[in-house]
């Protein structure tokens, strides 16, 4: 009669053990993973609006920092039927596949190839806009993009499921759906007395704000306001840590 290893047997089950251990670990993150997303989902109405500042000046220009994507960049993503007017403007129901339509990966949890923020500031004749939270999250709370809001505190959120793509202020706009570009922010025009001008980590930016890239920390600001005028605009925002 053959003998049985009894050491083998016991690194055997410890085996066992410790595969189960893991497998419950993985479907309990899963499932905490689920709740964060019902309860930013919820979280629409929590008003934590940070205001920057925006006292208007004499006139002055900026510096030309450009730091634009070279893909194509839609005009910020407002349909015909964009309802937008002057601010604030508030989440569409169908932000979520406003972000399909724009090449961005929509699932049950947030991605983990690529994990970063940047923050934006809109501010309006020196008075502060809200970001709405949850852009990009279907009302269901069920599915999310990987480029998203959860507050109103201007913090966008990427968590992405791959590595490699570029991702851009116009794509937020998108989601949002309220025109942004050159001349254009929601139903505000520039023209001959009113300018749009964006800065980024408090640089003044040429061309097209649509086609800012959104990279690791860094502030952007939207103004809009009289003409030969400037808003004191942020050149950085404090991330809480780990963010």
């Amino acid at each position: 009669m053959a003998k049985t290893d009894g050491r083998g047997g016991k690194a055997a089950r410890r085996r066992s053990a410790r595969e189960r251990l893991a497998a419950e670990r993985a479907a309990a993150e899963r499932r905490r993973r689920r709740r964060r997303i019902t309860r930013w989902a919820a979280s629409g109405g929590i008003a934590a609006v940070l205001l920057a500042g925006g006292i208007w000046a004499a006139t002055s220009d900026g510096k030309n920092s450009p730091d634009r994507t070279t893909a194509p960049v839609t005009a910020a993503g407002a349909e015909p039927d964009s309802k937008a007017g002057r601010p604030p403007w508030p989440r569409p129901d169908d932000t979520a596949d406003r972000a399909r339509k724009e090449g961005l990966a929509v699932a049950p949890m947030e991605g983990t190839a690529v994990h970063f923020h940047s923050h934006l500031d809109i501010l309006v004749d020196g008075k502060a806009v809200p970001v709405p939270a949850n852009l990009g999250i279907a009302a269901s709370g069920d599915a999310m993009s990987e480029l998203h809001t959860h507050d109103t505190s201007g913090v966008l959120h990427i968590e992405a499921p791959t590595t490699g793509k570029r991702y851009t202020l116009g794509q937020l706009f998108t989601e949002w759906n309220v025109p942004l570009s050159a001349t254009t922010l929601g139903g505000l025009k520039a023209d001959d007395t009113r300018t749009l001008t964006s800065y980024v980590d408090g640089s003044r930016q040429d061309g097209d704000p649509a086609a800012i890239r959104l990279t690791a920390h860094r502030e952007i600001a939207l103004v809009y306001g009289p003409a030969n005028a400037r808003a004191q605009v942020p050149s950085h925002y404090d991330f809480p840590a780990g963010e």
